[in-house]
C-alpha cells in the first residue's frame, strides 16, 4: 500500500507530544500496538518536546487509554474484515482531500491500513475544508476530510451533482492558548480579548494593554496588563492557524467587517506582525522565552511543555483545557473533526469500503488519532460513528 500526502509527510506523526508518548507506552504495555505520537497536525519537521513521566497520562481517558479496554465499535460494514486475510487481497485506490487539520489522521490511518491491505493506494491532500468540499461535490474525490460540518450551500452543491454522502465524526481538536509560566497577570481570556490581541485590527500592538481599548469596544471587561506582548504562534501554513481563526476570530471578524471596521477580506485573518512558525518547538520556545508571551498550539503538544495554559471563556465562563473538557466540548477552543464518504463510490469500491472500515475501527479512531496528537472520541461517540458507517446513514 502506498500512502501519499501533499501536506503531511508520512513520518510527521512520529513527532511525539509528551503526554501521548507516555500514553502510547501505556497502551503498548496493555498489548495494544502503538507508535510514538505526533504533534497537533502542523507540517513541521520538528523534534518533540521533552517527554514527561508515564504517570502524566493517568487521567487521559479522552485519548482512548482508559484503564479498562474500550468497548469495540459496532461492526464496520461489508468491506473486507479489518486485519483479515480478505483485506490483504483488496486492491484499488482511495482519493482523499480537504482539511489540513484532519489530513494527518487520514494519512496515519492509511499507513496502518497498509499493514493489512498493501494493495490499496491511498492519496491524501490537505488544501482546506472548503476546497476539499468543492472537489468532493464535483465528484473528484472519494472522501473529504473536514474540520467542521458541511455547510448548507456545500450540501446543495453535492445534491445538485447527485452525490450522497455519509458524515463520520472521527476525532476532537483542542487548541491550547498559551503564555509564559511567570505571567501571573493573565489567567483567562475571552474571545473578544483574543481578537483584540491577535486579530487584524491589532497590528502594531506591542503591549498587552494596547489591546484593552479594542477589547472593551467588543464588550470585554478583562483587565489586560501593562506588559510587553510577544506573540509566537502558528502561521498560515498550519491547520492549527486555520482552526484558531475559524473557532475564535472569524465570527467577530465578520461582525466587524459588516460594521465597516475592517474589510471583508480581513475577517478571517490574524495580524501579520508576529513571529509565525510551522514548527511547534519554535512556538513553545517563544512562549518560554518571554514573560509577556502569547500564542497557541495543539493541546497534546502543549500539555506537558513548560508553559502556562490559559483558561478561555467562549461565553459560558472560563474553562481550562483538559482531555475531558476538550472531549465534552466544554472547552470552547475545541471542535469535532469529520470525514465525508461518497456513498455511491464506497458501494462500488471494496478499497474505499475497507479503508473506511479500518478508519472507524479501534485502529483508526483510537490508535491513529492518538498517534497524531488529537483527542479521541468517547466510547459512545466511537460506537455512534461506527454505527453510522455500518448503516450507511446518508446525510449524517
Amino acid at each position: 500500500m502506498t500512502a501519499t500526502s501533499k501536506g503531511w509527510t508520512s513520518k510527521g506523526w512520529m513527532r511525539c507530544g509528551a503526554v501521548l508518548c507516555a500514553a502510547v507506552l501505556l497502551a503498548a504495555a496493555c498489548g495494544t500496538d502503538g507508535d510514538d505520537a505526533g504533534d497537533d497536525g502542523g507540517s513541521s519537521g520538528a523534534d518533540s518536546p521533552a517527554a514527561a513521566p508515564p504517570a502524566a497520562a493517568a487521567d487521559d481517558g479522552a485519548f482512548g487509554l482508559e484503564e479498562e479496554e474500550p468497548a469495540a465499535p459496532a461492526p464496520a460494514g461489508d468491506g473486507a474484515a479489518v486485519g483479515s486475510d480478505a483485506a490483504a487481497e483488496v486492491s484499488g485506490s482511495v482519493t482523499i482531500s480537504g482539511s489540513s487539520t484532519v489530513e494527518p489522521i487520514s494519512v496515519r490511518v492509511a499507513e496502518l491500513f497498509g499493514d493489512v491491505a498493501p494493495g490499496v493506494n491511498v492519496t491524501v491532500d490537505g488544501p482546506g475544508t472548503g476546497d476539499g468540499f468543492k472537489l468532493f461535490c464535483a465528484g473528484e474525490t472519494d472522501i473529504s476530510d473536514a474540520s467542521r460540518q458541511i455547510k448548507e450551500a456545500e450540501a446543495e452543491d453535492c445534491a445538485e451533482a447527485g452525490i450522497d454522502w455519509i458524515e463520520l465524526r472521527v476525532a476532537i481538536d483542542g487548541i491550547a492558548v498559551l503564555t509564559n509560566n511567570d505571567n501571573d497577570s493573565v489567567s483567562c481570556l475571552n474571545f473578544e480579548d483574543l481578537y483584540a490581541l491577535v486579530g487584524p485590527e491589532s497590528v502594531g500592538y506591542t503591549n498587552w494593554s494596547d489591546a484593552a481599548g479594542l477589547a472593551a469596544e467588543l464588550g470585554s471587561s478583562t483587565s489586560l496588563p501593562d506588559m510587553d506582548l510577544d506573540i509566537t504562534a502558528p502561521g498560515s501554513e498550519s491547520g492549527t492557524y486555520d482552526s484558531f481563526i475559524e473557532i475564535v476570530l472569524e465570527d467577530i471578524g465578520d461582525a466587524r467587517a459588516t460594521a465597516g471596521a475592517i474589510g471583508e477580506d480581513e475577517a478571517a485573518t490574524t495580524r501579520p506582525d508576529y513571529v509565525s512558525a510551522g514548527d511547534d518547538n519554535v512556538i513553545i520556545g517563544g512562549i518560554e522565552g518571554a514573560t509577556g508571551s502569547f500564542g497557541w498550539v495543539g493541546f497534546a503538544y502543549a500539555v506537558n511543555a513548560d508553559v502556562k495554559l490559559l483558561e478561555v471563556d467562549g461565553g459560558d465562563g472560563c474553562v481550562a483545557a483538559t482531555p475531558a473538557t476538550i472531549a465534552s466540548g466544554e472547552y470552547p477552543v475545541s471542535r469535532s473533526l469529520y470525514i465525508y464518504v461518497n456513498a455511491e463510490r464506497a458501494a462500488a469500491s471494496e478499497a474505499i469500503t475497507s479503508y473506511v472500515d479500518f478508519y472507524v475501527s479501534q485502529s483508526g479512531l483510537v490508535q491513529a488519532v492518538s498517534d497524531v496528537g488529537y483527542v479521541t472520541l468517547t466510547d459512545d461517540a466511537r460506537s455512534a460513528t461506527a454505527a453510522s458507517w455500518a448503516g450507511r446513514i446518508i446525510g449524517g
